[in-house]
């Protein structure tokens, strides 16, 4: 068995100083809602042991916010900055997937970015939580959390339609179960 994370950046700011859209920063709802998530995912294991980030700046202090906020909770992964995340297709990430198989983590977290993300789990989604699967047709949102298992024993046997959505989260949805 083996479980995939992914998590789409949190919200940003719409320029960055230096114009570049890889230097985009979290804005302030972006910094609550990574806290938010991160926290949620420190609460309800079982936790990656190895994370992938887009080398982008949103994608980065994401998972910084997050881990900060989770890491009292769950050990600590190993980390790897790829640049090849940042604006990558679903062809792309799905290869970043299955390359994984080298590392063989039981469980991979890939924090990155729409539309790539969001195409990713669309076509990963074979069976799983139809409320959750309903509400990740619309879009993997900012702070947007999918988890994916697939009955696999290898990274590289990962394939779309095959992996079984265990749940969809978002800072929004998160609001609306605890009524706040």
């Amino acid at each position: 068995m083996r479980r995939l994370m992914l998590l789409r950046h949190a919200k940003t700011e719409n320029d960055a100083p230096s114009g570049r859209d890889q230097d985009r920063r979290l804005d302030n709802r972006g910094h609550r809602d990574a806290t938010e998530i991160g926290g949620w995912i420190g609460r309800h294991p079982p936790f990656p042991d190895l994370v992938l980030v887009s080398h982008a700046v949103r994608a980065h202090q994401t998972w910084e916010i997050a881990w900060e906020a989770m890491k009292e909770l769950v050990p600590e992964p190993q980390v790897e900055l790829m640049p090849e995340l940042y604006g990558a297709d679903v062809s792309q990430l799905l290869e970043t997937v299955r390359d994984a198989s080298s590392a063989d983590p039981k469980r991979l977290m890939i924090v990155g970015h729409n539309p790539g993300m969001h195409e990713l789990a669309l076509a990963l989604a074979g069976s799983g939580d139809p409320a959750g699967r309903k509400a990740l047709t619309d879009n993997l949102p900012t702070s947007g959390l999918a988890v994916f298992d697939f009955e696999i024993d290898d990274w590289a046997d990962v394939a779309f339609r095959r992996g079984r959505l265990v749940l969809f989260v978002s800072p929004k949805l998160l609001k609306q179960i605890s009524g706040d």
